[in-house]
């Protein structure tokens, strides 16, 4: 659905269209809130997937939703049950992708801990404004007492599936962890987590504003 132009987004960490807003993601067709499923509905913890098979449609840094539905149609049954989710009567909830839940750490990072200045982590070309790799104290914990640890909806210090494959090698998917931030990958079949999101649009994108 279109948000009414004259839309004013909650403050991150807010209740906001059967979650809580996570942060605002660049998709091809539009500009789009990422909203985090209430923890004790939407967070859940299976294999990626228990086949090591490629799984093409998988692939997206940031189509959580497109990765979502082709994780679910070669049997992942981490896919499968956040599809079938249904909380505060919305039914469209997906795994994120990795570039998806690169905004979620860094808005509702919950530790205090120094961040990993490992590799890729932090980079975001997806984000609203594209991001550089995390500095040592940037991002810093979270203001929202909610989602700071042991907050009730806090993301766990440890590593979240995402829903992006990792394109080199199939037996691998990319993973975030929430106390540093490192991106990594796991085998498929580790039993991990991950925290159903939705997506509202914000702005549609059209020839003249791409």
């Amino acid at each position: 659905m279109n948000a009414p132009q004259s839309l004013k987004l909650p403050e991150i960490g807010a209740p906001f269209e059967g979650g809580f807003l996570g942060d605002v993601i660049r998709q091809a067709d539009g500009l789009f809130a990422i909203i985090a499923a209430p923890k004790a509905e939407g967070q859940l913890r299976l294999p990626w997937n228990a086949s090591y098979d490629r799984v093409e449609g998988a692939l997206s840094f940031v189509d959580g939703l497109a990765n979502t539905r082709a994780m679910a149609a070669a049997g992942s049954e981490l896919a499968q049950r956040i599809l079938d989710l249904r909380i505060a009567g919305r039914d469209d909830w997906y795994l994120p992708a990795l570039d998806e839940t690169e905004r979620l750490y860094r808005r509702l990072k919950p530790s205090v801990a120094k961040n990993s200045q490992w590799a890729r982590s932090g980079i975001n070309l997806n984000s609203e404004q594209p991001s550089h790799p995390y500095t040592a104290a940037d991002p810093a914990q979270t203001t929202v007492e909610a989602f700071r640890a042991g907050g009730k909806e806090a993301f766990d210090q440890d590593a979240y599936w995402t829903s992006t494959q990792y394109a080199a090698h199939d037996v691998y998917a990319w993973v975030q962890t929430f106390n540093t931030g490192t991106q990594g990958t796991w085998h498929k079949d580790v039993r991990g987590r991950g925290r159903a999101v939705r997506r509202y649009l914000i702005q549609q994108f059209n020839a003249s504003t791409i």
